[in-house]
């Protein structure tokens, strides 16, 4: 699992937006979050949260508006392109659409070579991309087909050894199963799963649904318009989760055995708008346990047991 030292820390990194009528659009609000090597963080919230710019941001696809991001000591959130580059194959995303995410012109030999020969020989590429083919369970003859030649699972396996192809540390998984078939997405995850402990990746894996983060997670951590709400270990998380909002995500997670009891929490009204948030907590207004005090104090994401931490102002008392 992980080092001493993160492989990946980020401290209150704010990600802001203007919009064309001069408003601003509150992505990513003084987020910290600390991943270690080897370790799967998985980063779930319902769609709009900001976790896919978290992510960016993490990357530096999309440049922070505040806070400061170290990756292996080095601090890349101010670092100019130049200095950059040379990180960007030590970091790489899997993106969501993997329809949209691949070139419909090139092979798929092509595709591998473009991104291998960034850290590869020429003498080298041959056997490496029979290699990655051979990771990600393809067939060689797969390298002179186009994208369009296969089905939605397999070419999410493309992207997947391209992202690999620059032999990367640290990948962030960007709801890579979402737009895939229900009976695809548990292979494409469990391609992920033993690849992250067969290379021993770093991998920050964005998803919307808690049943799929806590199969492939470490730790979890739980994001509401912007903000952190809980972060723990994925089975306290799952089986103890302190946040009133990660206790209504987790009573939506379908229950294999339909004689099972479950006391669904639906959360009132829509996700607010991110250019005007809620003041105090941002998760207040459709919070079952809201107070007066919520809608005036921002909550710290402030520890609750040894490896669990939540940002409510109704503190557990012995009950979470």
């Amino acid at each position: 699992m992980s080092d001493s030292l993160p492989l990946l820390q980020a401290s209150r990194v704010s990600v802001r937006f203007p919009t064309e009528n001069r408003q601003t659009v509150k992505a990513v609000t003084e987020v910290s979050i600390s991943i270690g090597r080897g370790e799967v963080f998985g980063l779930v919230g319902e769609s709009g949260s900001g976790k896919t710019t978290l992510g960016k941001a993490l990357l530096r696809l999309v440049a922070p508006s505040s806070g400061s991001i170290h990756f292996d000591g080095v601090d890349i959130a101010t670092m100019g392109p130049d200095d950059l580059r040379r990180f960007r194959t030590r970091m790489q995303v899997i993106f969501q659409d993997p329809f949209g995410s691949l070139n419909p012109r090139m092979t798929v030999e092509s595709i591998l070579t473009e991104a291998a020969l960034l850290v590869e020989s020429k003498a080298s590429l041959a056997p490496r991309l029979a290699e990655l083919l051979d990771l990600v369970g393809l067939p060689s003859s797969s390298l002179p087909r186009h994208p369009h030649e296969f089905s939605g699972g397999q070419r999410q396996r493309i992207c997947i050894a391209r992202a690999l192809a620059v032999r990367p540390e640290f990948i962030v998984a960007d709801e890579p199963v979402s737009a895939l078939d229900v009976s695809i997405q548990a292979q494409i995850v469990n391609l992920l799963q033993d690849l992250q402990k067969e290379l021993g990746l770093t991998m920050l894996f964005i998803a919307h649904d808690l049943a799929v983060v806590r199969h492939i997670s470490d730790r979890i951590g739980v994001m509401y318009l912007g903000r952190m709400m809980e972060t723990g270990p994925a089975d306290v998380i799952v089986s103890d989760p302190a946040h009133p909002y990660s206790k209504a995500l987790l009573s939506a997670v379908p229950v294999p055995n339909p004689a099972t009891r479950v006391t669904r929490q639906v959360l009132s009204g829509d996700l607010p708008s991110p250019i005007n948030p809620p003041s105090g907590c941002v998760f207040r207004t459709r919070c079952p346990v809201a107070v007066t005090e919520c809608s005036q104090s921002v909550p710290e994401l402030l520890p609750v047991s040894e490896n669990q931490s939540m940002a409510c102002l109704m503190r557990p008392t012995g009950e979470a």
